[in-house]
């Protein structure tokens, strides 16, 4: 059976307002903040290594499945694919980055997904630099991989929070952080400076931020549970924390609030070129961070799959 596809249009302000926007916020978070409209980097290049070279042409993020398809036991059947989501939103041949579950079928467990993938459509094949992080039953600890290239597929299970766009170049939201001072992480302090000043109309934005310096709390999921996951203790007990370091390469999403489609309003994974990634939860050497992101607002929201128990 199809999955469903539920559609709504965002509030998209300009560049110029969401860097005022963002920079209020971020200067009540970190001893000094900066936010202003460049030139999108060709993130192709060191350090991001992207599948795309940018992140702009017809913007619009996803939401596909949920938690409620993880837990509290996990809906095994739940397997979807980047390029079929990028034919749901209407837009074949994407290029779609963000945060998501790997195809257990592929790795063989259940595992965190940073997918990085430009969806060529038309046939042709896709370019896949997606990575996955997974727990090594063995030793307790984490592996990175690069998933496009060992698993070779677009699949992934269970959740997702895709940016989706054309991949070009462009104009983007570049924002400069450092020395966090206040509790809010990075990303939750751009989602909830968006909510305030927006209120009711519905912004939300995708892209992504190297932590250049520092340490950063991330979880690894290990395979999936035998017993039910009840409870935020039971899960938290069940995740595998790690503090990892920079430089991390993450890949965002984030929503200034839920508009009635059961939204994740903000995830966030990471990457690294040196073994570590995972889900990011938020920097732990706050004097000492650092991040540089690059971001744009989405015209549209697709909801898909929505579970039907929240």
């Amino acid at each position: 059976m199809a999955a469903s596809v539920e559609k709504s249009a965002l509030y998209v302000p300009t560049l110029e307002e969401l860097c005022e926007v963002l920079q209020d916020g971020l200067k009540k978070n970190f001893a000094e903040a900066q936010v202003s409209v460049v030139d999108c980097p060709d993130l192709t290049q060191e350090p991001f290594n992207f599948a795309a070279a940018g992140l702009c042409g017809k913007p619009r993020i996803a939401d596909v499945g949920g938690v409620p398809y993880l837990l509290p036991l996990p809906q095994t059947d739940k397997i979807y694919n980047l390029s079929t989501v990028a034919e749901q939103v209407e837009l074949p041949g994407a290029f779609i980055l963000g945060a998501a579950a790997t195809s257990f079928k592929a790795v063989g467990v259940n595992a965190e997904l940073m997918p990085n993938v430009f969806t060529k459509g038309n046939g042709k094949p896709d370019i896949n630099h997606s990575y996955s992080a997974k727990i090594d039953p063995a030793t307790g600890g984490f592996i990175l991989e690069k998933y496009g290239e060992k698993c070779k597929t677009c699949d992934f299970a269970l959740l997702a929070n895709l940016y989706i766009s054309e991949g070009n170049p462009g104009k983007v939201v570049e924002v400069r952080s450092c020395r966090r001072t206040g509790q809010s992480n990075f990303v939750s302090c751009m989602r909830e400076a968006l909510a305030k000043h927006f209120g009711d109309k519905p912004v939300a934005m995708g892209g992504a931020f190297l932590i250049q310096k520092g340490k950063a709390k991330i979880h690894v999921m290990p395979d999936f549970s035998p017993c039910p996951l009840n409870s935020d203790e039971e899960v938290n007990k069940w995740l595998k924390f790690f503090d990892m370091s920079a430089p991390l390469i993450c890949q965002s999403v984030f929503v200034s609030h839920d508009l009635g489609f059961d939204l994740r309003v903000e995830h966030t994974h990471c990457f690294s070129h040196h073994g570590e990634g995972g889900h990011y939860h938020y920097d732990t050497t706050p004097d000492s961070v650092k991040y540089l992101g690059y971001f744009l607002p989405a015209d549209i929201l697709y909801r898909i799959d929505r579970p039907k128990k929240t």
